[in-house]
């Protein structure tokens, strides 16, 4: 049964993937909320206030209880609205769904794109070193429709929002291919299934605008 709008509020930003994950999960949920976009750079008092910690995108709150970090606030929205689980069930898959989205966003997200930007050993190595970790999802994804098996799940949204959604429009920006179809069909396979989900298509940001936003973030690593 969906929440009251007023009992969840999520505050995040337009092009942030850890943002675009807790929206799907809330949207998979059936869950209303009151989106409050924020300015990362010039943060926001209520930002400030609600998250002081690490002062930064996507704070869920939910009847008064404050919530930071994407993967936290997805295992709470999974815990708290129990219908279209998304952890699995069994522990040890559980604890493999987390082992592999601390890998996205940890060791995919840095290295197959911030080394692409700025590519300190050549671009050929950097695609090279990106294409070596993504090898990885591409062999967990064989044989399935979603990393959560029939259905999406805990991993689909991490992996969903930081690759396609996220950086491969940055690679797009840049004139690269990291993820050509010959080299990893499943995944791309993968993609295509995402984007065939409503609630997923909903949170997805704006194509173009989301390629010249990744741009300016591709420049100021260049600069740093």
């Amino acid at each position: 049964m969906a929440k009251k709008e007023e009992d969840v509020k999520l505050l995040g930003f337009w092009a942030s993937p850890f943002s675009g994950r807790v929206k799907m999960a809330l949207k998979l949920k059936g869950v209303s909320y009151e989106y409050l976009e924020q300015d990362i750079v010039d943060k926001s008092a209520l930002l400030l206030e609600l998250n002081p910690v690490f002062k930064k995108v996507p704070v869920l709150v939910h009847e008064g209880k404050i919530l930071a970090e994407s993967h936290l606030i997805l295992e709470y929205i999974d815990q708290t609205w129990k219908n279209n689980p998304i952890l699995p069930q069994d522990p040890y898959e559980k604890a493999m769904a987390r082992f592999w989205a601390k890998f996205v966003d940890e060791q995919v997200g840095p290295v197959c794109f911030k080394s692409v930007a700025k590519p300190d050993k050549g671009i050929e190595v950097a695609i090279e070193e990106g294409q070596e970790l993504i090898t990885f999802l591409e062999k967990e994804l064989t044989g399935k429709d979603f990393f959560g098996g029939k259905t999406i799940g805990f991993l689909d949204l991490v992996a969903g929002s930081m690759i396609p959604f996220c950086i491969a429009r940055g690679w797009e920006g840049m004139g690269i291919n990291m993820i050509p179809e010959e080299k990893f069909p499943e995944l791309n396979r993968w993609i295509k299934n995402l984007s065939d989900i409503e609630i997923v298509r909903e949170c997805i940001p704006h194509r173009e605008k989301q390629i010249e936003h990744m741009m300016k973030v591709a420049e100021r690593i260049k600069l740093a």
